[in-house]
């Protein structure tokens, strides 16, 4: 008798007198089989706790029971936990349906490795995590028929979408300033090419719009990817006399706050900040800063569950959006923060 941690079809249709083809159909449920000998079958692989070997088991269901997680190559030092959260929540679902992830780096000009993947059928499916407004990486995988979903956005309505709700969430950040007070709110963000920033900036606009307001000419600023560019915008913006600041994310809030460190500028009490992103970079910042909270691991699970499902072949929904919070702190209190 073979070892059980080898255990194969041939030695468990050997050791109970039955044909592999007979232990085949017990073990896939499918085909015409009796119940008994069903049973005796299934008891006697869980009794050795036999597993099948997932390569055989591939071959047979033409499958590599692989999944592609796609990662933009020229991502920052300050979007990584947002990557590592979002393969935290892919992980935990691809093991529990036995399927292993791979993963790729591509920038917007060179989708290499992806191409390597799918020409060697390395994976059933793919997750990218960025989209872009003009997507290479999109029309390759809709030409190659591969299934795939999007971390993010899109007008592709042909695509499938798993995205948190940015627009809604920043229109409420948005409006929340307004209701108290802000009249001057300036906002600064990264690459139009983006989505999620063509996103951002809807939801902003939509906050002036629901309130009767226009934003000021002027106080929006996009393409902004450096500490140096934010240092000379908030220079321009505390010379127009703006009350609140709104950074797109973390990293762009991080470098306007150390801006108006550097100038003595005190917040809340001269100027309002706040940014449409929560992550860990600014979690013990003083004072603390108000945000957009959305559970990225969420995020991930969902979006390896409706790929999982359009692997085996199974309908699901066009676009999913996934709810918010937004957090209230005192970087736009209307009292300065207590010692």
């Amino acid at each position: 008798m073979a070892d059980d941690r080898n255990l194969t079809i041939s030695d468990i249709a050997n050791e109970l007198g039955v044909s592999k083809t007979t232990v085949s159909r017990a073990i896939s449920g499918k085909g015409r089989i009796g119940n008994e000998t069903r049973k005796k079958v299934l008891d006697y692989i869980k009794e050795h706790d036999y597993h099948p070997n997932v390569i055989a088991k591939g071959l047979a269901k033409s499958k590599t029971y692989n999944i592609c997680l796609v990662i933009p190559g020229d991502y920052n030092i300050v979007e990584l936990p947002f990557f590592q959260n979002c393969m935290l929540g892919i992980s935990k679902i691809a093991s529990s349906m036995d399927y292993d992830v791979l993963i790729s780096m591509v920038t917007e000009k060179d989708i290499s490795q992806l191409k390597r993947i799918v020409i060697n059928h390395k994976a059933d499916g793919m997750i990218l995590t960025r989209t872009h407004v003009h997507d290479e990486t999109v029309r390759y995988l809709k030409e190659m028929s591969v299934p795939f979903v999007t971390i993010g956005s899109m007008e592709d309505s042909s695509v499938v979408q798993i995205d948190n709700d940015h627009k809604t969430a920043c229109a409420a950040l948005t409006k929340k300033m307004l209701e108290q007070g802000a009249e001057r709110i300036a906002l600064i963000g990264g690459s139009r090419e983006y989505m999620v920033t063509v996103n951002r900036l809807n939801g902003f606009l939509e906050a002036f719009t629901r309130m009767d307001k226009k934003p000021e000419d002027g106080n929006i600023y996009l393409d902004v990817e450096n500490e140096r560019k934010v240092s000379q915008i908030v220079d321009e913006l505390l010379k127009k006399g703006v009350d609140c600041i709104i950074a797109m994310d973390d990293y762009l809030c991080n470098c306007v706050l150390n801006t108006l460190r550097q100038k003595k500028v005190a917040v809340p009490e001269e100027i309002k900040v706040a940014s449409f992103y929560d992550s860990s970079m600014l979690e013990n910042y003083i004072p603390s800063v108000t945000s957009i909270i959305f559970d990225v691991e969420e995020l991930g699970e969902m979006t390896c569950r409706t790929l999982l499902r359009m692997i085996k072949g199974e309908n699901v929904p066009g676009k999913i959006l996934l709810g918010y919070k937004v957090a209230m702190r005192e970087s736009t209190s209307d009292t300065a923060p207590k010692p």
